[in-house]
């Protein structure tokens, strides 16, 4: 007697967006563009160890909104299925699995409960490394610089980046500092989309590339005891190249050497200073809005 053929579940196609993935729901629950989902296909463990998770709607919605490409698996629960249909539908014309889960699993996903009810599991970017010649194309175009060196924290790493895109920086730059923080799962969720709207660059050899960045930028670093207030920086005609340093050393003293300028926020004196990211605010508003208005 010959043998039945196994079943197979249809693969999700462009007019029914089905693909919910693994151990989703009930093939009979209905997913958020009112479609019957198909039973779930298995996935390879292989690829998804090498995906990086963002967190949180804001950057959710700034990921399809820039780089919907980027995006393998989506994953989210009860409170976002009306938010997050039109990326459904999206995922489900490029044949990738989205699932509606509940919190708990949501948050293994994420890896943190502060998921905010969406998870995406995207490719990693490529951070190039900055190339001279296109910086000084930037700066001719009245183009901010922001440059870390050394800042440890991916909460700080993404407050910052946070800051940076609100007012209105494009890029970002990290130095080869051994305690830099890249990119990461912490980082993307507290920028808020932020990371996501930046050009992230490299900068092996930090204080000779700042070198060559002052001819068409000017150079400014942070640190106690700075001898410059920002008011007297307003009047370059250069836009701005900001350093800032790590949490708990500063800026290293050949990155200091290679800045034009180096500024101190005053305080009251109570508290010696600022973290980084509250000073990475204050002197990105003092060099490219408050003080050029």
């Amino acid at each position: 007697m010959p043998r039945k053929p196994p079943h197979r579940d249809p693969a999700p196609t462009g007019r029914s967006p089905a693909g919910r993935g693994p151990a989703g729901r009930n093939p009979a629950d209905r997913n958020p563009a009112g479609h019957r989902a198909a039973a779930p296909q298995p996935e390879s463990a292989e690829p998804q160890a090498k995906l990086q998770k963002i967190s949180g709607l804001p950057a959710v919605a700034a990921l399809f909104a820039r780089e919907p490409g980027r995006v393998e698996r989506l994953y989210f629960d009860g409170r976002l299925e009306a938010q997050v249909a039109p990326y459904c539908q999206m995922l489900a014309k490029a044949r990738k699995p989205y699932r509606l889960v509940d919190g708990e699993e949501l948050a293994k996903i994420a890896g943190s409960p502060m998921h905010g009810g969406v998870v995406a599991a995207v490719q990693p970017k490529p951070v190039p490394e900055l190339d001279l010649g296109a910086a000084r194309g930037w700066a001719r175009a009245g183009r901010p610089l922001l440059i870390l060196d050394g800042i440890g924290n991916p909460h700080n790493l993404g407050a910052i980046a946070r800051t940076a895109a609100f007012f209105g920086m494009e890029r970002l730059v990290v130095s080869d500092h051994p305690a830099q923080a890249l990119p990461s799962d912490a980082a993307y969720r507290v920028s808020e989309g932020g990371l996501i709207h930046l050009d992230l660059y490299r900068a092996p050899r930090l204080p000779a590339l700042l070198k060559g960045l002052r001819d068409s930028y000017l150079v400014v670093g942070t640190a106690l005891g700075g001898s410059r207030p920002l008011e007297a920086l307003a009047a370059d005609p250069r836009p701005p190249a900001i350093v800032l340093g790590n949490e708990e050393h500063g800026l290293d003293r050949a990155t200091l050497a290679a800045c034009e300028a180096v500024v101190t926020l005053p305080g009251s004196g109570r508290i010696q200073s600022l973290n980084v990211a509250a000073t990475a605010a204050i002197v990105i508003y003092g060099l490219t809005r408050g003080l050029k208005a």
